[in-house]
């Protein structure tokens, strides 16, 4: 596998640091998922691999160069970013608002070429939001507008996608179809995937790899077998065994029936 993200030694965090040390490689065609307590700080690693926030110390490394060399046209081309975060754009179709994620290459202005409109088509397609690609964007259910969300950071034609709990406030098939669509995308365009996410009952079936984070560090880096163990949970959540025990059970027959 080619390596695609490479964090080493990196420090993230706002007035003081929220996880230090963090040294995690994302392989081309890798779904790796952060897990972890509310407040344990994976959506600020995710935001600090894409800018939004300033690193505090350590270094990022994007497809073997340096991030601090990457313009911010160029890291747009190299990766994109789908969060929980509801946009509210004026008067905007879902083809429209999938469409901006041709601007890396379209400029400001946003006029598509007849190969950006078959790009936006086929993201459409993939995500299976077609029929919703004329309908209203704010009049559209959260799962249609999730699926519209990750169609648009796929049209940036990204090696690199960061989901920051794509999952998080839909109904249980939207979940499950959402989670399809990232796994077969990482397959068949062999792009990097690093998501986190609350449900861990999809962890098994979705990630190659997990990336534990509690109380400031990197607790363990794994497999999903390797982590999502009893003794593993009660340390990283803060509960009893008894019940972590349960978490994991439930959690390796979901993965044997999937």
């Amino acid at each position: 596998m080619v390596s695609s993200i490479d964090l080493e030694s990196l420090v993230v965090g706002y007035k003081s640091p929220v996880i230090e040390n963090v040294n995690l490689t994302v392989n081309s065609g890798e779904i790796v998922a952060l897990i972890g307590p509310n407040g344990a700080g994976k959506s600020t690693v995710l935001k600090t691999i894409t800018r939004q926030i300033r690193k505090m110390d350590g270094k990022i490394v994007i497809l073997g160069e340096d991030e601090d060399g990457i313009s911010e046209d160029n890291l747009a081309k190299k990766l994109s970013m789908v969060t929980t975060e509801r946009i509210h754009p004026e008067l905007m179709s879902c083809f429209d608002v999938v469409s901006t994620g041709r601007y890396p290459y379209t400029g400001r202005l946003g006029i598509l070429s007849k190969n950006d409109i078959e790009i936006v088509k086929q993201a459409i397609d993939m995500v299976g939001a077609g029929e919703v690609a004329d309908k209203d964007f704010s009049k559209v259910s959260d799962g249609q507008r999730q699926r519209v969300m990750l169609a648009r950071a796929i049209c940036q034609e990204p090696e690199i996608l960061i989901l920051d709990e794509p999952t998080s406030f839909l109904d249980i098939q939207f979940k499950i179809d959402i989670l399809s669509v990232i796994k077969n995308l990482a397959k068949e365009k062999n792009i990097a995937v690093l998501m986190s996410i609350h449900e861990l009952e999809f962890v098994p079936a979705v990630a190659d790899k997990v990336v534990a984070v509690s109380d400031g560090k990197v607790f363990k880096i794994g497999t999903p077998d390797e982590i999502l163990t009893g003794e593993n949970l009660a340390a990283l959540y803060h509960m009893s065994l008894d019940e972590s025990n349960m978490l994991a059970t439930g959690l390796i027959d979901y993965s044997n029936s999937s």
